[in-house]
């Protein structure tokens, strides 16, 4: 049987930089459309620098965890319907410690910041991921949780901000991205950390500056550490492309530059 990339990625590079996948996961692992002879035959080069620079350095760098870097991934296929290659880093994730439901969380926090078909074209992979390994009901997040508390000075200052600049062209907005921080940002089944971490990966990956600076904010302010915030763009330059990264890097400066050291 001709091996997946995911499997031939996974042996050949990912050995020290993540856990593999158990024998039954390998069985059972929702295969890539793509193999790595495939690409080879395409281009020996791209299947190069994929399997030595990318799988093979970027993923074992230092200063972020395979987790995290999965996080990182994850929410930029998501946020620019790159379905091909879902399957391979979903399951990387689920092995490199990201849980069903922080997983789940993750498509639903994106639909908002991606948009719905988004968020529908990871449904689609996502289901045969969770069958092939067993996630039933029992390990998704409830449709309507027990929200996080709410900071409410902080969440005051947003509405204000919202009202002002938004109020005058669209109250439906204004609505709408009330429900967003007051019901989605305060679903349990990821941490503030993580919710604002996908935000910012998925603002870089779709080339939106406007709101990175204010999402970066937020993410230090939640946990994510200045290395972390840097090996995010590094991964991003490869998920992404160099010119979405390079015009997130001036506004992460002036962010990283201005907070309390």
């Amino acid at each position: 049987m001709k091996k997946t990339l995911a499997a031939t990625a996974l042996t050949m590079s990912l050995s020290a930089a993540a856990p593999t996948f158990s024998e039954e996961t390998k069985r059972s692992a929702v295969s890539m459309p793509i193999s790595m002879s495939d690409i080879q035959a395409v281009s020996p080069a791209f299947g190069k620098y994929a399997r030595e620079t990318l799988l093979g350095e970027v993923w074992k760098r230092p200063g972020m965890s395979a987790r995290d870097r999965s996080v990182v991934t994850v929410a930029a296929l998501i946020a620019r319907g790159q379905i091909v290659e879902m399957p391979f880093y979903f399951e990387l994730a689920l092995d490199s410690g990201v849980t069903p439901t922080e997983l789940s969380e993750i498509i639903t926090h994106l639909a908002f910041y991606s948009g719905f078909p988004q968020g529908m074209a990871a449904v689609t992979v996502a289901k045969d991921v969770f069958a092939a390994r067993g996630i039933g009901a029992d390990q998704l997040p409830q449709e309507s949780p027990e929200l996080l508390p709410l900071n409410q000075a902080s969440e005051d200052a947003r509405a204000k901000r919202v009202e002002e600049s938004v109020g005058p062209v669209s109250q439906g907005v204004v609505e709408y991205t009330t429900m967003l921080f007051q019901d989605v940002w305060q679903r349990p089944g990821l941490a503030p950390r993580d919710r604002s971490l996908v935000t910012v990966a998925s603002l870089i990956a779709n080339g939106q500056a406007g709101q990175i600076g204010f999402h970066l904010n937020k993410a230090m302010d939640n946990g994510l550490t200045a290395t972390e915030a840097s090996e995010m763009l590094t991964t991003l330059a490869f998920y992404a492309g160099w010119p979405s990264v390079f015009s997130a890097v001036p506004i992460a400066k002036d962010v990283i530059e201005q907070r309390p050291s």
